[in-house]
C-alpha cells in the first residue's frame, strides 16, 4: 500500500494523534484541526525520514488558503502522529518543496 493511500486510510478512520506540541504551533499559527487534516491530506510527501522512532516520519508541504504550511507526521502502523506544524520560511526553501543549499 504506497503511504498516501495509508496516511488517507488512517485520517478517514480518525486515527491521528496531535502532539501537545503541535498543538501548541496550531494555535500559535493560527491552524485549525480541520486545515492540518487538509494539509496532510491533500498535500505532497516532500521528504521522507524512514529511520526515525518510534514510526517512519514525512514532511508534507501542503496549502491553507494560498499560504503554504509544513506539517512532520509520524506514520505508525496503527495511526499518524502529528509532530509539528508550521509556515516554511522562503529563504530556506525553493517553492516551498525544496531545501537550499546556500542557508
Amino acid at each position: 500500500m504506497k503511504q498516501g493511500d495509508r496516511i488517507a486510510r488512517l485520517i478517514e478512520s480518525g486515527d491521528i494523534l496531535i502532539s501537545h506540541h503541535a498543538r501548541v504551533r496550531m494555535f500559535e499559527r493560527n491552524v485549525s484541526t480541520d486545515d492540518l487534516i487538509a494539509i496532510i491530506s491533500s498535500g505532497e510527501i516532500i521528504e521522507e525520514y524512514p529511520d526515525d522512532e518510534p514510526c517512519p516520519s514525512f514532511l508534507i508541504m501542503g496549502l491553507v488558503n494560498a499560504t503554504a504550511y509544513h506539517t512532520v507526521i509520524g506514520l505508525c502502523r496503527d495511526h499518524i502522529r502529528v509532530v509539528t506544524v508550521y509556515i516554511p520560511e522562503e529563504d530556506k526553501w525553493i517553492e516551498y518543496r525544496k531545501r537550499r543549499n546556500d542557508s
